[in-house]
């Protein structure tokens, strides 16, 4: 099967490089990089075209890259919160992301490629933020080119190293293949693992958006924080009236002032709540003891109809709906 796998690439290698790329690139755990290393090699023996290689991938990458840049543009923040839900990583998926967005823009599709997880976070960030069509790609194109050249690279300048290793292959047969495809299970497994624990370890009990605008209407007024990063405020300009902003690593000191016995609501966008749980847990060690997190988030809040507003500088692919009539909330 090694042998037959290996007879595969040289004989089909562009298309290989093609679809491996294309479906990495789309989201899929199918890791691109080591056809490319093998197609390099075979680009040193003359078995593969060099600029057929490179152009397969670069136009694998292009078009993976702009259906998730037009459904940024299309769906905004829909589309990261589905990216989010998908991840094994959920707590970071996209957080990350913003991060690296906030620091350097559209730039970040220079290295987005070399990054374990944001390859695909990437375009539709870029997209939802707004990033027009002809810096996206020139930037992606010349970020899709870096990472394939260097995969490549190392393959044609060690190709006899990598021809050794694809004989002992050869000869390990079927067996060296089950342990790859073995290897990449239990990376799969584990990350699901940690995703599982994560969310287990994050239980607590939450509060219901009935029960939040329950106890506005009868003006309990508890102090409800928005602990989205500042980046998915803008992907997404919807607050709840009221609500203190404070990213999850400042939460602490935005509610310094604030009495330790006070309720405290936090909600963020996130699947499962996992960064307004995080918030509460923070805030329960350092004293506060009435803290939860609201049940659906943001998205829970608006779909029951509640008032919501809108933060100036929301992008195109920002949700739109205008407030409802609801009662005020002071904090």
């Amino acid at each position: 099967m090694a042998h037959e796998l290996i007879m595969l690439i040289a004989q089909y290698g562009l298309l290989v490089v093609f679809f491996n790329v294309l479906v990495e690139q789309a989201g899929a755990p199918l890791p691109a990089v080591p056809t490319l290393v093998v197609a390099g090699a075979l680009s040193a023996g003359d078995r593969l075209p060099l600029a057929g290689v490179l152009l397969a991938a670069l136009l694998a990458c292009l078009l993976s890259d702009t259906a998730w840049y037009l459904a940024g543009r299309r769906f905004g923040a829909g589309v990261m919160r589905t990216l989010c839900r998908i991840s094994l990583s959920p707590d970071s998926c996209v957080k990350q992301s913003e991060l690296r967005f906030q620091r350097w823009r559209g730039r970040m599709l220079l290295v987005a490629k070399f990054v374990p997880g944001l390859s695909t976070v990437a375009p539709p960030l870029v997209g939802a933020m707004g990033l027009r069509a002809g810096a996206f790609l020139l930037l992606d194109g010349v970020g899709s080119l870096l990472w394939a050249g260097l995969a490549v690279g190392l393959g044609y300048a060690f190709s006899a190293q990598v021809d050794r290793v694809l004989a002992a292959i050869e000869q390990a047969g079927t067996v060296a293949l089950e342990a790859l495809f073995a290897l990449l299970l239990l990376y799969i497994a584990a990350k699901w693992w940690q995703r599982h624990r994560l969310l287990a370890a994050l239980r607590m009990a939450r509060i219901s958006v009935d029960e939040l605008n329950e106890a506005i209407a009868a003006g309990q007024n508890p102090v409800v924080v928005d602990v989205r990063s500042s980046a998915s405020r803008l992907l997404d300009g919807r607050v709840i009236p009221g609500a203190l902003l404070a990213d999850l690593e400042g939460v602490h000191t935005a509610l310094a002032d604030v009495p330790r016995d006070r309720e405290l609501v936090i909600y963020c966008s996130c699947p499962n709540e996992v960064s307004a749980a995080k918030a509460a847990q923070l805030l329960m060690s350092l004293g506060y003891r009435r803290v939860r997190p609201l049940q659906g988030g943001l998205d829970a809040w608006d779909a029951a109809g509640y008032t919501l507003e809108r933060l100036s500088g929301s992008p195109p692919g920002a949700a739109r709906r205008e407030p409802r009539p609801a009662p005020s909330l002071r904090v």
